[in-house]
């Protein structure tokens, strides 16, 4: 399935299913490819770069960003690395720059798992599990699992940082609905200060065409379906489109458009998350794992060809 490599996110994972094919990286426990049918649904990239603007990564034991790294245990200061220097956050998790191993593997799915260790600003031992698996019809669904192997609590958040596409439509024809009701206020440093109702660029509930916006929104009060799963849909002109799902854990979604992504004029993340930026400091959506807890969460990525 994979052999040693120098690509920059190490070996290159790739199982098929039902007429589609994903590649998963060592590095973060990336998604670097998603094909059904021979269409892309997940931006891709080359095997010759590193993720760009964090496209497919996994994120634990948070998602998003904290505020100058920094929060409180038990009345006492932890500072974590400044890994977005511009805004002088700490972003996307401890697990970035993570090689993970297999842990099991078979044609139609693979089981990845890295360690969190104890560090300055992050006291705790974790695992964390990514199995990407596709199904009979070519969906693809991802099961993250953090598991806290310390003596006490630990604070734990999931997510993920999926770039969709539909092929070769550009991606500004595509219409994004997202069934929120509530959008996160933020400062410049993209640090949420409290909530409103949805308005404006920030209301997908009818479908905003992509090319008209230019967001960074972390978006709540999702609609959960009656399978029990949120829906978040992108809809090309002729009907067909690409979505992600995510069940009750991921009660966030973060919407990103960017005109910086890497050989792209413009790219949507659609990002999953079961805690909002800085939440190990407001609290919103965090869990605290008991010894031997674990956070589950699941989401894929659907597709209407």
């Amino acid at each position: 399935m994979s052999a040693p490599t120098s690509a920059p996110t190490g070996r290159q994972f790739t199982i098929r299913g039902g007429g589609a094919t994903a590649v998963v990286t060592e590095l973060a426990a990336g998604l670097r490819s998603y094909q059904r049918d021979g269409i892309d649904l997940a931006q891709p990239y080359g095997d010759d770069s590193l993720p760009p603007s964090g496209s497919g990564i996994l994120l634990a034991p948070w998602g998003n960003r904290i505020r100058d790294g920094r929060w409180e245990l038990d009345g006492q200061a932890q500072q974590l690395d400044i890994t977005e220097v511009k805004n002088g956050n700490a972003i996307h998790g401890l697990l970035r720059n993570t090689g993970y191993r297999i842990e099991a593997s078979s044609e139609s799915t693979i089981c990845l798992a890295a360690e969190i260790f104890p560090q300055h600003g992050f006291p705790f031992r974790m695992t964390h599990t990514a199995t990407y698996s596709l199904d009979s019809e070519g969906g693809l669904s991802i099961t993250q699992d953090l598991v806290n192997h310390s003596e006490r609590p630990a604070p734990a958040a999931l997510g993920a940082h999926p770039y969709l596409r539909l092929g070769d439509v550009p991606t500004e024809d595509l219409v994004l609905t997202v069934e929120a009701d509530t959008a996160l206020v933020a400062d410049d440093r993209q640090i949420p200060t409290g909530t409103t109702p949805v308005s404006g660029d920030h209301d997908f509930r009818a479908g905003r065409r992509v090319g008209d916006v230019r967001v960074d929104v972390g978006l709540t009060g999702l609609t959960l379906h009656d399978d029990g799963v949120y829906r978040h849909r992108l809809m090309a002109p002729d009907g067909r489109g690409v979505g992600i799902w995510a069940d009750s854990t991921f009660g966030y979604a973060q919407v990103f458009v960017t005109e910086n992504y890497a050989g792209q004029p413009l790219a949507v993340a659609v990002e999953p998350m079961s805690a909002p930026a800085n939440a190990f400091n407001s609290g919103d959506g965090l869990v605290w794992l008991a010894p031997n807890e674990h956070l589950i969460g699941r989401w894929g990525i659907e597709s209407w060809l």
